[in-house]
C-alpha cells in the first residue's frame, strides 16, 4: 500500500507531499517524519499536538543535536548503528547530518564499516527497510513490489547477498549493501531517496555459520542454483519491467557464478549496471589513466598484473581493455598487457576450471614454460612479477598482506614509479597498508586503496592516499541515466564516466598530489560525470536529444538536497 505522493510543479518548483498518515504512524514513517520540525499547522492537521515538545526547530538545530549524539559513541560499529537508526526515524535529518560531515561519516555507512554491519545483520536487526523477495514467493513478486512505500521509483539496487565485499556469502545480511549504496547515490549523486528502492533476493545461503545461527533471519537452506535460480531471476526481471519500465537497476554483490551472467543476460532488456564489475572497472581505469599521465607514459606502455580474478578483477580487466581500445589498441593487444592471478595461480590455458569472465584472459601455457617457479605447477604472484615486470599491480583478492615487502621490492627493481592498487574491502582484507608500500618502495610507488586510510606521515611529510572508491563514479552514472531517462547503459557511456573522472585527478596539476579527488568533491564530480554520460546516451540514441544547456538544467533540477517538504492531508 502506497503511503504518500510527492508532488512538484515543473513550472514553479513548488513541492509538497500528500499523505493520509497521521499521529504516531506519521512520526514512525522515516520518509515523512520531521520530528521537532513539524510546523504548528502540520501538528494541528495531522494530529500531532502534544506528541512533540512545544519548540518548532529548524533542520539545522536538529543536525547540531544529532551530531552531539553521534560523537557520544565510542566505536565505528556503534556509530554505524546510530546513523542507521537515525535513517530509520528521520530520513531528511539523516541525509543533512551526513552531508554536513561527509568525509567523516561516509566510511561509517558505506565501506569499510558496512562490512561489519552486514555480518551482524540478524543480531542487530531493528527495522525492516526496502523489500525482501524470498524464493518461495517467486510467484508473488509483483505483489511484493506493490508493497513499496512510494509510487515513483527511478533507481533499484538489488543483491542476493552471495558476494558481499571481501567477506563472501552473507545471505539476508547482504541487504545492508543496497541500502548503503542508495545512501551514497543520494549523498554523492543527489538522487532523491524517495525514488530509490533496495531489494534483497533471498535464495538461501551456503554460509554454515548463518544456517546454524538461531537468530538468522533469512531462508534456512542452501542456496538455490542452476535452472531454479535462473527462473527466479527471470521472474524478478519480468516483474521489474512491468512495474518500473524506466527504472535504472543496479546488480550488487552477486557471486562470481551469477554476477556477470545476470548482467550479460539482461543488459539489452533493461537499463542495468553492475557496480562490482563496471563501477570498479571505471574508477580503477580512471586511476590508471591519471597515473600514466603523471609518469609521462601511455596505456600502451603498461604491463598489468591483477591479483584476484573474481567479478571485480575481471571487471577491471574488461574496463582496461575497453580503455586501451579507445586509445587505439586492438582487443588482442590490450589483453596481451594483462596477467590475472586467482586461486590456481596465474590463469593460463593449462587451467580448465575458469569462469566465463576469466576465459578471455588466459595466457598461453607455452608462454610460461621457461619461467623459474617457486612452487612447481603453480605460478604465484612473485613468480609473475619477476617474469612480467609489471608497471601496475592491482589487488582484488581480499587476502590481507598479499602485497608484502618482497613483492613491493620486486616491483621497484624493474619500474621506477609503479602503480600499486590494493583495492580489497573492508580494511582488514586490504592487500597492503599504504604506509608499508611507501616505506618498502622508498616513497616511489603511486598508491590508491579501496578502503579509506587517514592521512599518513612519510619522510616528514603529510601524504593523503587516494581512495579508489566507486562512490566517485556510480552516483554520477546513475544521475546521468535518470536525468536523461536513458534506456541502456553502454560501454561508451562508461568510458565517458572514466575519462571525466580521470580529468579530475589532482596529480595532473601537482605531481605530489593524490591520484584521485576527495569524496568531499563527489557531488561536483557526479554532476560532471552525469553530463558526460547523458551526452553519450543522447549521441547513441538511447535518450532523447537536448541541448547541452538543457541537459545541465535537467541534471541540476533533479539533484536532491535534504530539506523538509510541506505536508498536505488527503
Amino acid at each position: 500500500m502506497l503511503n504518500f505522493t510527492h508532488v512538484k510543479d515543473p513550472k514553479t518548483g513548488e513541492e509538497y507531499i500528500e499523505t493520509s498518515l497521521a499521529g504516531k504512524i506519521l512520526l514512525n514513517n522515516p520518509q515523512l517524519n520531521k520530528g521537532t520540525s513539524f510546523t504548528e499547522q502540520e501538528r494541528h492537521v495531522f494530529g500531532l499536538l502534544g506528541k512533540l515538545p512545544v519548540q518548532v526547530e529548524p533542520l539545522e538545530e536538529q543536525v547540531k543535536r544529532a551530531y552531539l549524539q553521534f560523537q557520544g559513541y565510542n566505536n565505528d560499529l556503534q556509530r554505524n548503528i546510530y546513523l542507521n537508526n537515525l535513517h530509520d526515524k528521520n530520513q531528511v535529518l539523516f541525509y543533512k547530518l551526513v552531508s554536513d560531515h561527509l568525509s567523516e561519516m561516509l566510511p561509517l555507512i558505506y565501506t569499510p564499516i558496512v562490512g561489519n554491519a552486514v555480518k551482524q545483520y540478524s543480531r542487530e536487526f531493528r527495522q525492516a527497510r526496502g523489500l525482501y523477495i524470498a524464493y518461495p514467493y517467486g510467484d508473488r513478486i509483483e505483489e511484493i513490489l506493490d508493497n513499496r512505500s512510494h509510487p515513483q521509483i527511478d533507481l533499484i539496487v538489488v543483491t542476493d547477498g552471495e558476494g558481499v565485499l571481501g567477506i563472501g556469502d552473507q545471505g539476508v545480511g547482504g541487504m545492508d549493501i543496497p541500502i548503503a549504496k542508495l545512501m551514497v547515490y543520494t549523498l554523492c549523486g543527489g538522487i532523491s531517496p524517495l525514488n530509490t528502492l533496495p531489494i534483497l533476493l533471498d535464495v538461501g545461503t551456503d554460509n554454515e555459520l548463518l544456517l546454524n545461527d538461531p537468530l538468522y533471519l533469512g531462508l534456512r537452506h542452501k542456496r538455490i542454483r542452476g535452472k531454479e535460480y535462473d527462473d527466479f531471476i527471470q521472474k524478478f526481471i519480468a516483474a521489474i519491467q512491468k512495474k518500473f519500465p524506466h527504472v535504472f537497476l543496479q546488480w550488487e554483490d552477486f557471486g562470481r557464478e551469477n554476477a556477470k551472467k545476470n548482467l550479460d543476460l539482461y543488459h539489452d532488456k533493461l537499463c542495468s549496471f553492475n557496480d562490482d564489475i563496471q563501477g570498479t572497472g571505471v574508477v580503477t581505469m580512471a586511476t590508471i589513466m591519471a597515473a600514466a599521465k603523471a609518469n609521462n607514459s601511455t596505456l600502451k606502455d603498461q604491463r598489468i598484473v591483477i591479483f584476484g580474478a573474481g567479478a571485480a578483477g575481471t571487471g577491471i580487466a574488461d574496463q582496461i581493455c575497453a580503455g586501451m581500445q579507445h586509445a587505439g589498441m586492438t582487443l588482442q593487444e590490450a589483453r596481451a598487457r594483462l596477467w590475472l592471478i586467482d586461486r590456481p595461480g596465474l590463469l593460463t590455458t593449462a587451467i580448465t576450471d575458469v569462469s566465463p569472465g576469466q576465459r578471455p584472459y588466459l595466457r598461453d601455457k607455452n608462454e610460461v614454460t621457461s619461467w623459474a617457479l617457486t612452487t612447481p605447477n603453480k605460478i604465484d604472484l612473485l613468480d609473475t612479477i619477476k617474469n612480467v615486470r609489471p608497471t601496475i599491480l592491482i589487488g582484488c583478492s581480499a587476502q590481507a598482506g598479499a602485497f608484502n615487502q618482497t613483492v613491493i621490492e620486486e616491483m621497484i627493481k624493474h619500474v621506477a614509479r609503479p602503480l600499486i592498487l590494493p583495492l580489497s574491502n573492508p580494511t582488514d582484507r586490504v592487500e597492503a597498508h599504504p604506509l608499508d608500500v611507501l616505506q618498502w618502495s622508498n616513497g616511489k610507488a603511486l598508491i590508491a586503496t579501496g578502503s579509506p586510510f587517514p592521512e599518513l606521515e612519510f619522510n616528514g611529510k603529510k601524504i593523503r592516499i587516494a581512495q579508489c572508491n566507486n562512490a566517485l563514479v556510480f552516483p554520477g552514472i546513475g544521475l546521468g541515466v535518470i536525468a536523461t531517462q536513458a534506456t541502456r547503459l553502454t560501454d561508451a557511456m562508461l568510458w565517458a564516466a572514466c575519462t571525466t573522472l580521470s580529468d579530475c585527478s589532482p596529480i595532473l596539476k601537482d605531481p605530489n598530489a593524490p591520484l584521485l579527488p576527495t569524496l568531499d568533491t563527489a557531488r561536483d564530480i557526479a554532476r560532471n560525470i552525469a553530463c558526460a554520460v547523458g551526452q553519450q546516451a543522447q549521441q547513441e540514441g538511447f535518450a532523447a536529444k537536448t541541448s547541452a544547456a538543457e541537459l545541465t538544467n535537467a541534471i541540476n533540477n533533479i539533484m536532491w538536497h535534504p530539506h523538509y517538504v510541506p505536508l498536505r492531508k488527503i
